[in-house]
């Protein structure tokens, strides 16, 4: 028996890391992915045809003429003030000059890369339901699901032992007979990929073979991330196939899909639904994974809501999400019919046990001398330093490692691969030192850290102080130094007024003391230590 179920999407494996870079890319009728070395869905042959008729409309001698004097025209009115190259360069500058931004749909998928480590999360489940009369369970364990031997065997091979708070709720919805539909809201970490994921396992009927669940996710990387969880969980299931619909995956003309899952993206399952290898209609499981990314990107949007007409109104839905913004959830109840609402509220970041200090400096040299001090001074295992930008990232990284430090550096220009090698090693210990943009702050999960240092404190577009981002990081850089009751240590540096003023702000929101650290004095840096 293999170390996973079939997979026939060969291409896949050599090219699951993809590089995050961005460039101009050509939007057909049919996105194939959001990411841009996709190729793009063949041309209609009605496309050429409207093209034609056209042709035969049109005066072409006096359109080209017209044309050309309107070139003409345009080209006398633009003044040239740098050549392509010192363009080039300047935009490159500002970029890395620049806070790093992402959109939903990549912030979703560096949240799941980075957070190697499942949430403890003590906050009660809220439950609602539009049919008052559907049960509504709730379980303790995966063998009290009445799962098939060799799927509960998959599970608990996999290390799971017990449910987490979103799967005790939400499994027994999942698994009911008749099927329930779902909509589910939790924060990335809590369960939520292994919670749907079983319950497609579970719904697969092995003697007949066609394709019977159907879960998109709005990325070439999330796609294949959740086909990696379904592989490991239906280890002792050979008998359930899948299949990735994704980029680099082709199907001949003519084809018919034997199996039993298909895992992709909306704009190829959309295309191989035209092609008819599959029948929409026979879908009796549909996973929308990150459905508020989904939902809320116009593309996405109509390419889901084309998939979902065409799904039999039997078809189970399972909506799961991080986040749903008020308009996003109207449309999602618009769409699912009787859903059970599942909310798992967001664990809060606390301050407590944390010992917050301020250190004053003039320059970043300065700065730089206060944070090489203040690491070589108090006995820690590991470090994060975050910064504002790209640039000041690589400028922190390159004078630290010159200077003997053993130091890992992530920002988001990095290939997925770059990233995951990156985070493995810190968390492994290699690297004593992780330095990054503030973008990727959250969830970083490695319990060797416990001290921080805001080499840049956040802030917002205006330039004051982004008190929520200074908190909510807190999970994964000062808050998560200390969790457990675990004392941690949060280093804040400032070079000017303004940055005084925000770490001022910050401590008066919060109503927590930030004690002033002289980075010179050895003595008193030894007594934060201890």
């Amino acid at each position: 028996m293999g170390m996973f179920c079939f997979w026939k999407s060969p291409s896949v494996g050599s090219t699951i890391c993809s590089v995050l870079t961005y460039t101009v890319t050509l939007h057909f009728n049919f996105l194939l992915s959001d990411f841009p070395n996709c190729s793009s869905s063949k041309f209609s042959s009605s496309g050429l045809n409207s093209f034609s008729k056209m042709s035969q409309k049109v005066d072409w001698a006096k359109y080209v003429a017209e044309t050309e004097q309107n070139i003409t025209n345009k080209l006398n009115t633009v003044e040239i003030s740098s050549s392509e190259e010192e363009k080039k360069e300047k935009v490159k500058e500002n970029d890395e000059n620049a806070p790093e931004q992402f959109s939903p749909a990549e912030a979703s998928l560096l949240a799941k890369i980075i957070r190697k480590g499942l949430v403890e999360n003590k906050n009660s489940i809220e439950v609602q339901r539009k049919d008052p009369k559907s049960p509504l369970y709730s379980i303790k364990s995966f063998e009290a699901l009445n799962l098939a031997p060799n799927l509960l065997k998959g599970v608990l091979w996999n290390g799971v032992q017990c449910t987490l708070k979103i799967q005790e709720t939400a499994l027994p919805t999942l698994l009911a007979d008749p099927p329930q539909n779902l909509i589910a809201q939790s924060q990335s970490g809590t369960g939520k990929t292994a919670a749907f994921v079983l319950a497609m396992l579970s719904r697969v009927d092995v003697t007949q073979n066609y394709p019977q669940v159907l879960c998109l996710s709005p990325t070439y990387e999330l796609a294949v991330q959740t086909g990696e969880v379904a592989a490991h969980m239906a280890k002792f299931c050979p008998e359930i196939e899948m299949k990735f619909a994704v980029r680099g995956e082709e199907v001949p003309r003519g084809t018919k899909l034997t199996e039993h899952i298909i895992i992709g993206t909306p704009g190829k399952v959309l295309d191989w639904s035209k092609f008819r290898v599959f029948d929409l209609k026979k879908i009796k499981v549909f996973v929308l994974d990150e459905a508020d990314v989904m939902i809320a990107q116009e593309g996405h949007q109509d390419q889901c809501i084309k998939i979902l007409k065409n799904l039999s109104t039997s078809c189970q839905m399972m909506f799961f999400s991080a986040t749903y913004g008020q308009e996003v959830m109207e449309f999602v109840e618009h769409i699912v019919k009787n859903p059970i609402i599942v909310r798992l509220k967001r664990e809060e970041a606390s301050l407590d046990n944390i010992k917050q200090y301020c250190v004053r400096c003039s320059n970043h040299q300065e700065k730089y001398s206060a944070v090489t001090n203040i690491y070589g001074t108090v006995g820690v295992g590991q470090a994060i330093i975050f910064c504002h930008t790209r640039r000041t990232a690589a400028w922190l990284a390159e004078r630290m490692t010159k200077d003997g430090h053993a130091v890992a550096v992530i920002s988001g220009d990095l290939t997925v691969e770059q990233l995951i090698s990156v985070l493995d090693r810190f968390r492994e210990g290699r690297e004593k030192v992780l330095i990054t943009t503030n973008v990727l702050a959250r969830g970083i999960d490695v319990d060797q850290v416990t001290i921080v240092v805001n080499f840049d404190l956040p802030v917002d577009t205006s330039g004051k102080a982004d008190c929520e981002t200074y908190l909510h990081s807190a999970c994964s850089r000062i808050g998560r130094t200390g969790r457990f009751g675990k004392v941690g240590i949060a280093i804040n540096v400032v070079d000017s007024e303004e940055a005084m003023n925000v770490c001022k702000t910050i401590e008066k929101h919060f109503n927590k003391k930030i004690h002033y650290l002289d980075a010179e004095d050895s003595d008193e840096i030894e007594k934060i230590g201890n």
